[in-house]
């Protein structure tokens, strides 16, 4: 890439000679110093094709040569050196002149202009030199440093008001010197040996600089021919005079000096600031800076013609003859543009220099076009053209991007960019990123894969184009070729390949436009691509002696020997960027979950969305770089299938054990994976896919197919049988399409689909279908619901019922006596011991002259006993379960109390369609004798027929005697005259009187009983002191006993 269009001349046959230049201005007003002392003053346009206009010219504007111009702006003059001292020169009119009189001895000066913040508490606390930090009042000051023999002068100016100058003692004097920033000064007193300044605190320092890795010679005795050929010309311009330092400022921390060929970035603290530097194959005769770009004039004979672009293969000489201007870019310090001057197609093929060149333009106006003269070396030649004033145009910032993109230099467009305000580059922002993007797409190219994954990661580029880099195997349809990933991530398409360029002629090539003065068109070669720095950074290291050549190849043939006998294994850069990817990938996978989300969209609603296939390429490539989100549910989607898909088909090339999970829960396209896994027979894999996206149709015939490879019916019917116990009622139609198969294959395996516990399946339909299968299957899962799962709806209770009842018709009239007794059995159970159907509903539907026992137990069930006992009776003739049937019914002191009497009552008054009367008495008999309690005695007696003897019911008589009424009765009436006859005895004995005279005495103690206590004994009524009581008691029971 050449950042600068071809040098176009601006002014020709400028017959005196050019010693100084600055430029002023957008509009470019262009100084010119001589070596007479005169100014002369050109505008120069902007356009291409603009000459240099002369405005005036001032006569003899010093005494002697004109060293030095620089415009101040703050207090608009032109600031001169000539004579060893600096004068100012006020604009437009260059008069009064005011001598600097504190730079007599004057050898070089540097210019600084600036904005500075001052403190807002303290306006004047902020001095030139020592800028307030923060914020605060800004002023703009300019700095002019004057190189004076062994001192420095500074003058300032803040907001155009002078301040004190300042002087700085030095050990050496500046012979070259520029500002690194405001406040300190780099400064050189001899081509090798260079100084920092502080401003601030008066310290100079000494710029250390490491020693090059490779020393060049640096010298003109290793120059080629023709090298000195024009020193002794009529100008020279001072290349045969003393070498001066070469030192110029990179940006507001760092400069660049020149040591013989080489050149060193140095901090503000006179160390290098960065570990590599520049090597130039000569020391250049001068070096200026057009940012971010450093010039370099590279003597005659230095460069070898390999350097330049666009020459033939067989050159005439091995160094280009004529000087070279180097351009380099100050970031990467790597060569841009190499152009021999002047350009000219004869230029590159001379036998000798035919001119001398100079840059000539300040430090200062780094930003403005940079101006080189060129003046014939020949007397007679420059006698009469004079000096040529060449102008290099930078191209436009965009411009410059665009050609490094181009050319694939990403890192330096980066860095360019860098470097601009955001004021020169449109949508700055953008264009970092889509540069990020090709260069981390060229670190996938070879093979920095965690670069490049790093960097997809940052800028958030679409999935699509990342698995896109990568072969079909992994990327399927959305694979690019390697030719157009460039253009896929925005980058500029590759041009056709084009035939080989014809031999170069003399004559300018076409389309080249004529410059000032007729002179023959630049051609290509000037627009050189970047070159490899030379090698040892001299010419050195480009002609080798035959010695040298022969050593060289020795070393060459050891090191294959060594590599033939051990060749290091190559690395496996597929397997690496597969495990990048995955990286990539399981880095995106969470995040694009946790954005979708924020929509309620989980992966489980994966099969409700359109399938990726649906979407074209072209569409999917030009999903948004963003920010997930940033993005729409839709995207987000298609995002997620893509990562899915693309993270299954790594696992599956490197880590198959991982595509489970994968294959259960995700967004992975069935349509791109499917036959990978069949062809790698992981069926297991693509179940669980197929029941991931709910197509279980397909995996439910994948399990058919393997089911073929089982013997055992348990082993061939399981898989199905489990898979189909998850499914859920959506699936219902589904699961039974494929459960037929299974029936048809083992009933018993088939019905447990139906059982499962994971899943509940609506009932009535479950019931429709196995009953449509087989009402024997469908009864039993309704006694699988009623007796495991608490069932107790009369709708199913009715509906087992009437299956029953069905199958035992069926059986009937088929003939199966076996299964309608069996069927018929379960009938009588459900109907007699659940309460949960519908009796008269069931009772409806029996035959009239069959299933007797079942009409007698429905016909209880609706409480009509007599008509179930006459059942049993009549028509079953079974008095045992008439019996029973009593027993089961009969509850005391309830509608059911007299269900035995009922019985009783059928035996003995039988009805018409009962049997003989004789048939029926006995049973009768047994049921009095058995159950007597529970029959009334005179009813049961007055049921009897006559002719029933005594000794017949002998032992119902004997126990209605001892019925518990009877003996209540009896009992009562004995204890109301045991109660009466006690209170006579009673009355007779209260009736009964004692008399006490003064006379009568105690039986038992013989003394006179007086007012003493009594006590009078029954039945006789003797009477005692209370106290001889107990006494007299015992002596009468002895007497009596």
């Amino acid at each position: 890439m050449a950042p600068f269009n071809p040098p176009e001349v601006v002014l020709d046959g400028f017959k005196e000679r050019p010693e100084s230049l600055t430029v002023q201005g957008t509009c470019f007003t262009l100084y010119i110093g001589t070596s007479t002392g005169n100014l002369h003053v050109y505008t120069v346009g902007d356009s291409p094709d603009h000459v240099a206009e002369l405005l005036e010219t001032k006569k003899s504007l010093c005494r002697r040569s004109i060293d030095q111009l620089a415009y101040i702006k703050d207090v608009n003059s032109l600031a001169v050196l000539s004579e060893a001292q600096v004068t100012l020169f006020p604009y437009p009119t260059y008069s009064p002149p005011t001598p600097l009189v504190k730079t007599k001895g004057a050898l070089c000066f540097a210019l600084h202009t600036g904005v500075e913040y001052s403190s807002i508490d303290a306006p004047g606390s902020s001095t030139p030199g020592t800028p307030a930090k923060g914020k605060g009042v800004p002023s703009v000051v300019t700095r002019l440093a004057v190189g004076c023999r062994r001192k420095i002068v500074l003058y300032s100016w803040q907001d155009g008001e002078p301040h004190d100058p300042k002087e700085f003692t030095l050990a050496h004097s500046p012979r070259a010197m520029v500002f690194v920033n405001g406040e300190t000064l780099c400064w050189g007193h001899t081509p090798t040996d260079y100084a920092v300044t502080s401003l601030t605190t008066s310290t100079t320092v000494d710029v250390s600089t490491p020693i090059p890795t490779a020393t060049s010679t640096g010298s003109v005795g290793g120059m080629g021919m023709g090298a000195l050929s024009g020193l002794g010309s009529y100008m020279t311009l001072g290349l045969g005079a003393k070498a001066k330092p070469c030192v110029v400022s990179l940006n507001e921390s760092e400069a660049l000096i020149a040591k013989d060929n080489n050149g060193f970035i140095v901090g503000s603290e006179g160390k290098s600031s960065r570990s590599d530097n520049i090597d130039w194959p000569a020391p250049p005769d001068e070096i200026a800076l057009v940012k971010p770009y450093v010039f370099a004039i590279l003597p005659p004979g230095s460069v070898p013609t390999s350097q330049v672009d666009g020459l033939p293969a067989t050159s005439p000489s091995t160094f280009i003859a004529s000087p070279v201007v180097e351009i380099r870019s100050s970031i990467s310090l790597s060569p841009v543009q190499t152009i021999p001057f002047p350009p000219s197609p004869l230029t590159v093929h001379a036998a000798a220099a035919t001119h001398a060149v100079r840059l000539l333009t300040p430090s200062p106006s780094s930003k403005s076009p940079l101006f080189v003269v060129s003046t014939p070396t020949d007397r007679t030649a420059a006698a009469n053209a004079g000096s040529s004033i060449w102008r290099f145009r930078i191209k436009p910032w965009n411009q410059q991007i665009d050609e490094l993109v181009e050319g694939g230099s990403y890192a330096e467009a980066l860095a360019l960019l860098d470097t601009l305000d955001a004021a020169l580059v449109a949508d700055k922002e953008r264009r970092q990123r889509e540069i990020r993007g090709l260069q981390a797409v060229d670190n996938f190219k070879n093979a920095k894969y965690d670069e490049a994954i790093n960097a997809f990661l940052e800028l958030n580029i679409n999935p699509t184009k990342v698995v896109a880099l990568y072969p079909e195997s992994i990327s399927g349809r959305l694979s690019v070729p390697q030719d157009e990933w460039i253009p896929m991530f925005g980058g500029p398409k590759p041009k056709a390949s084009e035939p080989p360029a014809a031999p170069p002629t003399a004559s300018p090539p076409v389309g080249t436009s004529p410059k000032v003065g007729d002179r023959p068109g630049t051609p290509k070669s000037v627009e050189s691509p970047p070159r490899a720095p030379t090698p040892q950074g001299s010419i050195r290291g480009v002609l080798k002696t035959g010695l040298e050549s022969i050593v060289a190849a020795a070393k060459d043939d050891d090191a294959a020997s060594i590599r033939s006998v051990r060749r290091p294994p190559k690395p496996d850069n597929f397997h690496r960027s597969i495990e990048v990817l995955m990286r990539y990938l399981s880095d995106r996978r969470p995040k694009i979950a946790g954005a979708l989300a924020q929509f309620n969209i989980t992966s489980a609603q994966s099969h409700e969305m359109p399938n990726l296939s649906t979407t074209s390429k072209e569409d999917l490539l030009n999903l948004p770089d963003a920010p997930l989100s940033a993005l729409t549910p839709e995207q987000l989607i298609r995002f997620a299938q893509i990562v899915d898909t693309a993270l299954f088909k790594s696992y599956l090339l490197v880590r198959p054990g991982l595509l489970g999970p994968l294959c259960r829960v995700g967004w992975c396209e069935v349509s791109e994976v499917e036959e990978l896994l069949r062809e790698r027979e992981k069926f297991q894999e693509m179940i669980y896919l197929y029941n991931g996206r709910k197509m279980h149709d397909k995996a439910l015939n994948l399990l058919r197919q393997l089911s073929g490879k089982e013997n055992d019916v348990r082993d061939k019917l399981s898989p199905i049988v489990n898979y189909l116990q998850r499914l859920g009622p959506e699936n219902l139609d589904q699961i039974f399409e494929h459960s037929k198969w299974a029936f048809e294959q083992d009933r018993d395996i088939a019905f447990e689909i139906f059982t499962s516990e994971e899943v509940e399946l609506p009932k009535g339909p479950v019931a429709d279908f196995l009953e449509r299968l087989d009402p024997a299957i469908c009864a039993r899962y309704i006694e699988y619901l009623i007796a495991e799962r608490g069932e107790t709806s009369q709708e199913f209770h009715d509906r087992l019922a009437e299956l029953y009842l069905r199958m035992t018709i069926a059986a009937k009239k088929r003939g199966d006596d076996a299964a309608r007794k069996q069927t018929y059995e379960k009938l009588l159970h459900f109907i007699d011991t659940t309460e949960y159907y519908s009796a008269d509903r069931l009772y409806g539907l029996l035959p009239s002259e069959d299933l007797f026992e079942a009409k007698a137990i429905l016909l209880g069930r609706l409480g009509r006993h007599d008509a179930a006992l006459e059942v049993y009776v009549y028509r079953l003739q079974d008095f045992l379960k008439a019996e029973e049937y009593c027993k089961r019914v009969h509850q005391p002191n309830s509608p059911t109390a007299n269900v035995f009497l009922t019985l009783l009552r059928i035996y003995l008054q039988p009805g018409p369609s009962a049997p003989s009367a004789s048939e029926l008495l006995p049973p009768a008999l047994e049921l009095i004798s058995r159950h007597s309690p529970r029959l009334d005695p005179v009813t049961t007696l007055q049921l009897l027929p006559p002719l029933v003897t005594a000794q017949d019911v002998r032992a119902f008589l004997l126990e209605s005697l001892r019925a518990p009424v009877f003996d209540t009765r009896v009992v009562r009436n004995i204890y109301k005259a045991r109660e009466e006859q006690i209170a006579r005895r009673l009355m007779v004995l209260q009736s009964k009187r004692v008399r006490i005279t003064d006379s009568r005495i105690c039986p038992q103690c013989h003394k006179r009983l007086g007012g003493s206590v009594i006590a009078v004994h029954a039945p006789h009524g003797e009477v005692t002191h209370y106290q001889c009581r107990e006494a007299f008691a015992s002596k009468l029971k002895e007497i009596r006993g």
